[in-house]
């Protein structure tokens, strides 16, 4: 196998979204503005209300993917198609915005820990005009995969021992795992030689090699951007490890980004600002 080496490493910005939601910005900052399929990661974590119970009230989106994977706390989501449910502890929500939908997400919770992540993924500019749809699941519909040393969660993809997400996007054929490493052990993953892919650290430490091959130590809230390859194999450091793998197939299409709206061109940007404007979403 080609083992994939750390062409990048990024480390989170602090910021604020929606109503003054505390996050941290990993994918779209300047640092690294997108990686294709991917236009955005955002990581919130805190125990503190004032820092999320603002939420985000409604807002529009077109043109893209977005993933909401909750680790904790409950979130409530509603759209303008009359679509409303909650997010659980371990829940997925895969929103397609496709042609346009307005949407909130709001905390079903006044205090205790809220922490997930928002992964923004793009489409084809041949699927960006498609009805808005949803894959949502629970924690119990996510398939958990045990290894010596590590458990993994699988969102969407297939690992390498045939264990498959319930999330289906074909697509970009996102491979969206979850991974639990105990301490000082070894993980070893396939992933598409065409893929983009990266590495998120949400606790402990992460080992692996550069394109130097320089032994990294990768920490909490930092991306590691992979080069091309066929695998990856690393290490966790002397304590209990969490991370996300994320890969995707890149579209290879001009991005035109206006606030909430991913297209192709600036003219379809101004037309999704149009249509919005007249209550056409």
């Amino acid at each position: 196998m080609n083992t994939r080496k750390v062409k990048q490493v990024v480390s989170g910005q602090a910021t604020t979204d929606g109503a003054g939601v505390e996050l941290v910005r990993v994918i779209g900052q300047p640092a690294l503005m997108d990686l294709d399929p991917f236009l955005l990661l955002d990581a919130f974590r805190s125990d503190d209300p004032d820092d999320y119970i603002a939420g985000f009230p409604p807002h529009p989106h077109r043109g893209f993917e977005t993933v909401t994977y909750l680790l904790n706390g409950r979130m409530r989501h509603q759209d303008n198609a009359g679509n409303e449910g909650v997010i659980e502890p371990g829940g997925i929500q895969w929103m397609t915005a496709g042609k346009g939908i307005v949407h909130s997400e709001m905390p079903e919770q006044q205090d205790g820990m809220l922490e997930g992540f928002q992964l923004w993924i793009n489409l084809p500019g041949s699927h960006k005009m498609t009805a808005p749809a949803y894959q949502e699941h629970d924690a119990a519909d996510i398939p958990t995969e045990s290894r010596d040393g590590s458990v993994i969660k699988v969102i969407s993809g297939q690992t390498s021992r045939g264990t498959s997400g319930p999330v289906s996007q074909p697509l970009t054929d996102p491979l969206y795992v979850d991974v639990s490493l105990q301490p000082d052990s070894a993980f070893v993953e396939e992933i598409a030689a065409d893929h983009n892919a990266f590495i998120y650290v949400i606790d402990g430490e992460v080992v692996l090699e550069d394109t130097n091959l320089t032994q990294l130590s990768l920490g909490r809230d930092q991306l590691a951007v992979l080069d091309q390859g066929d695998s990856i194999a690393l290490r966790s450091g002397n304590r209990e490890t969490r991370f996300l793998l994320v890969s995707g197939k890149p579209l290879n299409e001009p991005v035109a980004r206006g606030g909430p709206f991913v297209m192709n061109t600036e003219a379809e940007i101004r037309q999704a600002f149009s249509d919005y404007q007249r209550g056409n979403f």
